[in-house]
């Protein structure tokens, strides 16, 4: 396949993609989103990271090396695989799944912790945090380091500890400190506050290795180009086995890291429906969800202006998913940007629907999705059962579901 010869880098520059939006503006805003509010401390660090990535991501030797740890190491391109059983089952349009859950270690992570640690390699940084919450951000952050000999220290919320103890297992096995963090719920944006505090206290000699298309500037255009490989592969095989653009894309969205990796090539292509999909939770009107771009405000969070859940005081709200990849009250501003000018559209799926999904794509195809992926699936199911069957969706397997079987199983038995 022509695929195999892709490299990021190709054909394009890695920013400015978008004709009618130009990437964001240089004070990282896409729209009224985005932007730089962190402490005055941070700023020149920010600045640091932001004029290396400008510096090295067009340089050839960053992208050898780049492109030399995505193939071998990472395990790209990964295949589109038309799912042939439960598009017969449902009768409706052809379902083909993007398979990121054949990546090394299971999840899209890596593409974007590749880039990253190659950046702060270059940038003379010496250790390495994150923050995590299902925890394949923490684990692929943990190898990549083990692979190249750097310090790593992973925040994760409690709560998110207890559910993912597998993965947390993973990271400690790989000789990472991983860090539990008890305050407010537990969760992913606790884990982001505690990073966020240690980065202001070891900006000097530490590199805060974001892991979705959120925080300030210039993590969200970081994670974009790193992650946009995959909708480039996906253009390219889609157009190899159908001879057309899909009519859909549809990823999972919590911060939106796989989302605005599988969008990004198709952005300028208007007959193309891009569709994000949010954890509805227990269902929209009972506040145990985690729908940002369906229910939230515009405010600021983690640095970054954005849609955020917020309570009747003005405050960040309590949020809630069965998915610890998707539990997380804020998302990235490109996403919020996309939803304004309505060039992508977002929707939510209950738990149970996403169960559901989860179940039937095992069963159907022999492929156990990730909860994240889950949703995105859900979605695609319903949307796909009202198409007729010339049309074609993409959804974006994001991770593998290896990580949430302990925690299903549970349910399961409880249920």
């Amino acid at each position: 396949m022509k695929i195999n010869n892709f490299k990021i880098g190709d054909n394009n520059k890695m920013a400015n993609l978008i004709d009618y939006k130009k990437g964001p503006t240089s004070e990282g805003f896409y729209g009224d989103f985005g932007g730089k509010h962190v402490p005055e401390q941070l700023l020149s660090v920010l600045k640091e990271v932001e004029e290396g990535f400008l510096k090295y991501k067009d340089d050839p030797d960053f992208l050898a090396e780049l492109n030399y740890n995505l193939n071998y190491y990472t395990g790209r391109p990964t295949p589109l695989y038309f799912a042939e059983r439960l598009s017969k089952n449902i009768g409706g349009a052809k379902i083909y799944l993007k398979r990121e859950d054949l990546c090394h270690l299971g999840a899209h992570k890596l593409n974007n912790v590749i880039g990253q640690i190659l950046l702060a390699k270059r940038l003379g940084k010496k250790r390495i945090i994150a923050e995590t919450g299902a925890g394949q951000h923490g684990v692929a952050t943990a190898a990549a380091c083990a692979k190249f000999g750097i310090e790593c220290e992973v925040f994760m919320g409690k709560l998110d500890m207890k559910r993912q103890h597998l993965n947390v297992f993973r990271m400690e096995m790989l000789g990472t400190k991983v860090t539990g963090i008890s305050s407010a719920q537990g969760t992913l944006k606790d884990a982001v506050d505690a990073a966020l505090n240690d980065f202001v206290e070891n900006r000097d000699s530490t590199y805060y290795l974001v892991g979705s298309a959120v925080g300030p500037h210039p993590y969200p255009l970081i994670c974009q180009t790193f992650q946009s490989i995959i909708g480039k592969e996906a253009r390219e095989q889609i157009l190899e086995t159908e001879n057309k653009l899909p009519d859909y894309c549809i990823a999972c969205c919590g911060g939106g890291s796989n989302a605005i990796g599988l969008f990004h090539d198709f952005l300028n292509d208007s007959e193309v429906s891009l569709i994000g999909v949010e954890s509805a939770g227990k269902g929209l009107d009972t506040g145990k969800h985690c729908a940002t771009l369906t229910l939230g405000e515009h405010g600021v969070l983690h640095g970054a202006k954005c849609h955020v859940l917020l309570n009747e005081n003005g405050d960040v709200s309590e949020t809630f998913s069965i998915s610890a990849g998707l539990d997380y009250p804020g998302v990235g501003p490109e996403h919020s940007y996309l939803k304004e000018i309505k060039r992508a559209s977002y929707e939510s799926v209950t738990d149970k629907e996403t169960l559901d999904a989860f179940f039937t794509l095992s069963k159907t195809e022999g492929i156990i999705p990730a909860l994240e992926s889950s949703h995105a699936v859900a979605y695609a199911i319903k949307l796909a059962s009202t198409l007729p069957k010339e049309k074609v969706i993409i959804v974006n397997i994001s991770g593998r579901g290896d990580k949430d079987i302990d925690q299903i199983a549970e349910m399961v038995n409880l249920s």
